[in-house]
């Protein structure tokens, strides 16, 4: 469940970065109220968090990845 949390988003983080790159847009701030608001900056934390999680999945054994996502379903 965490590993589908973390991906999710990490997939938002990267789709914001990607309008910031291309657009200057940061949905994020845009939505709400700036990037300096309690919200988006606790977006922008559990993004990075995520992240540091997802370290972990490079470092997991195939074995365990394997039932990790056979016993969710």
């Amino acid at each position: 469940m965490w590993d589908k949390l973390a991906l999710i988003l990490l997939i938002i983080g990267g789709i914001n970065w990607g309008l910031v790159g291309i657009f200057e847009l940061d949905i994020i701030a845009w939505l709400f109220g700036g990037s300096a608001s309690i919200i988006s900056r606790t977006l922008y934390i559990l993004v990075a968090l995520s992240a540091v999680w997802c370290i972990s999945l490079l470092f997991r054994r195939d074995e365990e990845l394997a039932y990790d996502t056979s016993s969710s379903r």
